[in-house]
């Protein structure tokens, strides 16, 4: 069964897209054939996996898209990323999709979306998602760095919910913040996440404040609270600068950090879909 993993941050700055592309990365990696959907307009994952939005040959933006659903077939719209070429290609889907990173590219389009608040496009991603789930293990949403309405349209899409922190006081408030504010997307909508997950990003080693929030963390939202964290590192800044899978990076300094996102990532596709609801609404 095909995963949708929103990932969300309430603000921006927290390494939300790294995050993003980190897992798409240790997914690649495992063989497996991922879609991410950049639903941030300022596009970040969408130059990060090599998608350039003024490419005339790019397919239609996620704005175009979710804004005429019924318009658009998502699989002939999407784009392999500049992974595509780097990983064991050959697992192929009955249309065609290989193992490897597609991209559903961002544009300003979407900002519009978002000033619109439209209710009823809510279903709109997951609309233009149900056709092209047998082609693809895993599905990455991209959200924006807000609790917006484009947010709740990739939640309205998901089974599961990221939420990308660092180890501060602010971050541990938005945390909770977040939480809230998913329990209220279920309560006042037909919409329901199976699981929700938060994970500690940027953590600096031997830093006594990063681990006192990352305990912090732990002690108040418990088994929410994904593993492992992750290290602050300019190595990753360097890799993803250079729209680089860090699975496929070739300086051994870079194989740490492969190994956290692929122990992230096993433990947010295996992760039980018990009901978090009491969780998020505490």
């Amino acid at each position: 069964m095909t995963s949708v993993v929103s990932i969300s941050s309430l603000k921006g700055g927290v390494g939300k897209t790294s995050v993003a592309l980190g897992l798409a990365s240790a997914a690649q990696a495992r063989g497996l054939r991922v879609l991410v959907v950049d639903m941030d307009p300022h596009g970040d994952a969408s130059t990060g996996l090599g998608v350039r939005a003024v490419d005339a040959q790019s397919g239609a933006d996620m704005g175009a898209m979710l804004a005429a659903p019924g318009n658009f077939t998502l699989t002939e719209e999407i784009r392999p990323s500049s992974w595509v070429a780097l990983g064991a290609l050959g697992n192929a889907s009955a249309t065609g999709k290989d193992a490897g990173v597609w991209v559903g590219r961002a544009s300003a389009r979407l900002a519009r979306l978002e000033q619109e608040k439209a209710t009823e496009a809510l279903p709109n991603l997951a609309q233009l998602l149900k056709p092209a789930l047998p082609d693809f293990d895993l599905i990455l949403v991209d959200c924006p760095p807000t609790l917006g309405h484009l947010t709740e349209i990739a939640w309205a899409a998901s089974d599961r919910v990221l939420s990308v922190a660092e180890p501060s006081l602010f971050s541990v408030a938005g945390s909770e913040r977040t939480l809230r504010a998913l329990a209220r997307f279920e309560a006042n909508t037909e919409h329901a996440v199976s699981s929700a997950s938060i994970v500690v990003n940027k953590v600096r080693e031997g830093d006594p404040e990063h681990s006192y929030r990352n305990q912090e963390m732990r002690q108040l939202f418990g088994d929410l609270v994904a593993e492992p964290s992750l290290p602050e590192t300019p190595l990753l800044q360097r890799i993803q600068g250079a729209a680089y899978p860090i699975h496929y990076w070739p300086e051994a300094e870079a194989q740490q950090l492969a190994d956290a996102f692929s122990e992230l990532l096993t433990g947010l596709i295996q992760a039980p879909e018990a009901s978090q609801g009491e969780a998020r609404a505490s």
